[in-house]
């Protein structure tokens, strides 16, 4: 005698109907409204379930890194502009042989700037392969992109680790980078998403030189710390002659527009080993496992 199993589902999953449900050929065509709500595209992008698809990209990611055991995240911000050192001496090499002048220095820049990119790959590297042993693994995220973003990927691939791509569509499309762990790569529609969920997980930040973009996101760390809305963790800029012509912090303190205090919000590091150093001196790798993270409360 076959016996039923005792905890079947009582009700057909949303799946299996979605795959099952193929509306008659009368209603198939162009603005029927026959089809399941949950796959009727048209229907998810209206104007009114915004609150429904901001919902979406709050549980997705955060429902597929629980399921992947993802707990404590390291970010690294930087410049999607920073090209590997090989990169940056080609288009110095073809800049010096057209002779422009112009396109000579931006090509040196980009050669000086490029060895931030190296720091970024040895610092994932070097977090990926000395936190491999914890309960709770720190995993890289980055935003998914070129540059910074590209060296904190590969860094944590090439050490045999998982790490996170949080990408997100622009007016000028980016691809993600070939380096993130394909079910950890993820595409954003909401700005302020993607920010949340850089730092749900995150035990710490590695802030390299970048633009607009890294602004936006290093100052909103720092304001949520400054004021108690997140928990402080480790911020590490690196090169801290890149920082200091940047943002004038002396200014912001004669001013009194920050406390003296704030400027111990971060720190400045120059190379991967001052900033496993730092990321080591602040949790000695003890008690990792039970920190809480956002994800466990408000953000």
């Amino acid at each position: 005698m076959k016996h039923r199993p005792l905890k079947a589902r009582n009700f057909r999953s949303a799946g299996e109907d979605a795959a099952k449900t193929k509306p008659p050929s009368l209603y198939d065509g162009p603005g029927s409204a026959y089809h399941l709500a949950f796959t009727d595209i048209d229907f998810l992008l209206q104007e009114e379930l915004r609150p429904v698809r901001v919902q979406l990209e709050l549980m997705k990611p955060e429902m597929v890194q629980a399921r992947l055991g993802i707990e404590s995240t390291i970010v690294l911000f930087g410049s999607a502009r920073i090209k590997p050192p090989e990169v940056a001496q080609e288009l110095l090499a073809a800049a010096r042989k057209s002779g422009d002048a112009l396109a000579i220095r931006r090509a040196e820049s980009a050669v000086a700037m490029s060895q931030h990119y190296v720091e970024a790959r040895r610092f994932a590297a070097m977090v990926t392969t000395g936190t491999r042993h914890l309960a709770t693994p720190i995993h890289v995220v980055t935003g998914g992109g070129p540059g910074i973003m590209e060296a904190g990927n590969r860094g944590a691939f090439e050490s045999g680790g998982k790490s996170i791509g949080l990408n997100i569509v622009l007016p000028h499309e980016q691809q993600p980078n070939p380096y993130i762990t394909p079910e950890l790569c993820f595409q954003f529609h909401y700005f302020a998403l993607r920010k949340m969920h850089f730092l749900m997980r995150a035990v710490a930040l590695a802030c390299f030189p970048g633009g607009f973009g890294t602004l936006d996101e290093l100052f909103e760390v720092l304001t949520l710390i400054q004021t108690g809305k997140s928990r402080a963790r480790p911020i590490l800029l690196f090169g801290a002659a890149f920082w200091k012509r940047l943002i004038d912090f002396d200014l912001l303190i004669e001013t009194g527009m920050i406390a003296p205090d704030d400027v111990h919000l971060f720190k400045f590091v120059e190379t991967a080993e001052e900033g496993w150093a730092a990321l080591k001196g602040a949790y000695g790798f003890e008690g990792i496992a039970s920190a809480p993270t956002e994800a466990a409360g408000e953000l």
